[in-house]
């Protein structure tokens, strides 16, 4: 691959930056955007920009992709923040110009589930009383799955009583379980806290060998979600774990998540009462999201998406006080991720102080973003909550309460 020479670039400030770090993308991408510029063989500079009140920018050079982050708007446009410093990714194309991070894409939809159909629970994250893990395998057997439980998903670290086993184990039993070709459906017992330890030490280059298959999750699965969409480009299914007492106590949420595995095509209009429109407005782009403080914490990591441009972004959480749902979205507001998507679709917020006006503030006000956002939709920590798609074509219609997916979330 021919790469084109340097040229002389200026983002956000008339002075040229002098000193950066070129990087051709790796086979193996680690980003979306990385994965697009290596499709348009494109040049990528990661550049460290000291922005200080009254100074020029000072480059320096970022020598790792772990800080791939997209351009907040603010730094496009020109603007400085005085006294604020900013982590910029300047893309640059053959024409020399800096451009914006590209939109998100549908991913791979794996194949529908049929009866017979092998599939292994695990823990990546928090620890689930082993009734509960039992109880949800009768329930998957009764829909005439076979189902294998990892070797760790019942385990406590000897140490961290929050953690289901160690993060190697974690991390093997995930590997294992995608790469698995009898196994049909990866589904996760619980969230809680520990897929952040172990996301590192999945073994991600066997899980891209491997057929794509269905991940079943939400909560802390979150880090999961994100990083197959970034890794794999596969569609994964927020919806609730087996291990779970929202789970196994309504047969709401196990009718909703049954029909989206084994008959897609009867859960492709999601919404309706109680839904409602925080903002009205239609927006089509492709689903993406999950629980807020995860995908804050996620930001500038190598496996989570570097930016929601162009997608419908699911966002809920539980038990957070209105001061922590704030700093999560204006955290994120700052890099620049909220840049660019279509339209925003709110779950639960079970046990939080009042979210809304801190949401339509931040998100919906004069100073928001200024697409649809529909509330209510259903899904997160709730009781009878819904599955969703993410990494699927959709179109958000806030005045009607809908979440209306193009396709099928399976094959």
């Amino acid at each position: 691959m021919s790469w084109p020479r340097a040229r002389r670039i200026v983002t956000g400030s008339p002075e040229p930056v002098t000193s950066c770090a070129l990087v051709a993308p790796a086979a193996s991408p680690v980003n979306p955007i990385v994965a697009a510029a290596a499709a348009a063989q494109t040049l990528l500079l990661f550049i460290d920009i000291s922005l200080v009140a009254g100074e020029r920018l000072r480059p320096a050079p970022v020598l790792s992709v772990r800080n791939l982050i997209p351009v907040p708007a603010a730094a496009r446009n020109g603007r400085r923040s005085p006294g604020h410093d900013v982590r910029r990714l300047a893309w640059v194309g053959h024409d020399g110009q800096v451009h914006d991070p590209p939109a998100l894409t549908a991913g791979v939809r794996p194949p529908r589930l049929s009866e017979g159909d092998r599939v292994a629970l695990v823990s990546p994250s928090g620890v689930t009383p082993p009734e509960q893990v039992d109880a949800g395998v009768a329930v998957l057997r009764a829909w005439g799955l076979d189902v294998v439980v990892a070797p760790h998903a019942r385990d406590t670290h000897a140490v961290h009583g929050y953690l289901a086993g160690d993060d190697a184990a974690r991390a093997e039993d995930f590997t294992a379980a995608w790469s698995a070709p009898d196994v049909r459906a990866v589904v996760c017992v619980r969230g809680g806290y520990g897929a952040q330890r172990m996301v590192d030490l999945v073994e991600w280059d066997a899980l891209r060998a491997a057929e794509p298959k269905v991940l079943v999750g939400f909560s802390d699965v979150t880090v999961l979600h994100q990083a197959v969409a970034a890794r794999l480009g596969v569609v994964t299914l927020h919806g609730p774990m087996t291990g779970t007492k929202s789970f196994l106590d309504s047969s709401a949420a196990q009718a909703h998540l049954r029909a989206t595995l084994f008959e897609p095509e009867s859960v492709q209009l999601l919404g309706g009462a109680p839904a409602r429109a925080l903002v009205g407005g239609v927006a089509a782009g492709v689903t993406t999201g999950g629980c807020l403080s995860l995908l804050a914490s996620s930001v500038g990591t190598p496996t989570a998406l570097g930016t929601a441009r162009g997608g419908l972004v699911l966002l809920e959480d539980v038990d957070e006080k209105a001061y922590r749902v704030d700093g999560y979205l204006t955290h994120l507001r700052r890099t620049g991720w909220f840049d660019g998507v279509a339209g925003i679709a709110l779950g639960s917020w079970s046990d939080c102080e009042p979210t809304e006006p801190v949401i339509a503030d931040l998100l919906g006000g004069p100073a928001g973003l200024g697409v649809p956002i529909l509330a209510d939709l259903g899904f997160g920590h709730c009781r009878d909550a819904i599955t969703i798609p993410l990494g699927v074509e959709a179109e958000l219609d806030a005045d009607k309460g809908t979440l209306t997916l193009e396709q099928p979330a399976l094959t």
